[in-house]
């Protein structure tokens, strides 16, 4: 685990919500049982929402950051108010919680980002970090994200209020219009979230030979995982509770197998040496 005398302590970071933070937690301690440090960081309201009756293993810790408001984001509010402020605040507050060095597990090595907040790898470079997109969805919907960027826009757009159409993506089936996310439709009104997947793909264009953590193993979705040549995505889920998968750990203190939990360990140990390529 530990490489030039260096251990790990990655900086994983989420958006605030139940269906990010849950597959994260699993990440942690997946990385955490290889032996790790990770500070798991999330909005001060997600932080104040999560259960306080859980037990967690060592070399796990807490934190949050500001999102720019009191309550987070409920029902109601304007979305895209509550996104410019959370990069706005967000941003700050990260650079803030790098800069200090934590009283646990010493100086950051790695950050790790959930979908929907790109604005977080920019952060981690400001400050020399190698970062990593956890990606808690499909490897297929980040490969049409990215072929929709890269030369099939227009035809999506012309076609996909066609019942008829059918899509054909490099490592994927047929697609069909339902098989597409609805905010592919220019008539869908939540026109930040194809923006904020823009920047995703923009961010990984700038990096070299970018690699993505996905919540998803290869016999799964091998083709899926193929399927842009430009980036490595890397199988290292499924990201539930050991409980509900297998039952082999009743305290979910982690869970890992195969091939997901041979390239945990290949990124916790190049994250060890401080590597600004994660060579998974």
């Amino acid at each position: 685990m530990r490489v030039m005398g260096v251990q790990p302590h990655i900086l994983l970071v989420t958006f605030p919500a139940q269906g990010h933070i849950n597959p994260a937690l699993q990440f942690a301690k997946r990385l955490v049982a290889m032996g790790a440090h990770v500070t798991f960081a999330t909005s001060m309201g997600a932080k104040r929402r999560m259960s306080k009756s859980g037990t967690y293993p060592k070399g796990l810790y807490f934190a949050a950051f500001d999102d720019g408001s009191e309550h987070g984001f409920r029902p109601g509010d304007d979305i895209e108010h509550y996104f410019s402020e959370l990069r706005l605040v967000g941003s700050k507050s990260i650079a803030d919680l790098i800069c200090q060095v934590p009283k646990n597990g010493g100086p950051f090595t790695c950050v790790v980002y959930s979908n929907l907040i790109p604005w977080v790898a920019k952060v981690a470079r400001q400050h020399n970090l190698p970062s990593t997109l956890l990606w808690n969805q499909s490897p297929a919907l980040l490969d049409i994200f990215y072929h929709y960027f890269n030369g099939y826009g227009d035809t999506i757009k012309k076609n996909i209020s066609d019942p008829s159409f059918s899509l054909k993506l490099p490592g994927l089936p047929p697609l069909g219009r339902r098989d597409l996310p609805s905010f592919l439709d220019p008539r869908n009104t939540h026109s930040f979230a194809l923006s904020v997947n823009k920047e995703h793909i923009e961010v990984l264009d700038e990096e070299t030979n970018p690699k993505v953590l996905v919540n998803t193993f290869d016999a799964l979705e091998c083709e899926a995982l193929n399927s842009i040549g430009k980036f490595k995505l890397v199988g290292v889920g499924p990201l539930i509770p050991s409980a509900y998968l297998d039952g082999k750990d009743p305290t979910d203190t982690s869970f890992g197998g195969g091939s997901s939990n041979r390239n945990l360990q290949d990124f916790s140990n190049e994250i060890g040496g401080g590597a600004m390529s994660l060579d998974i």
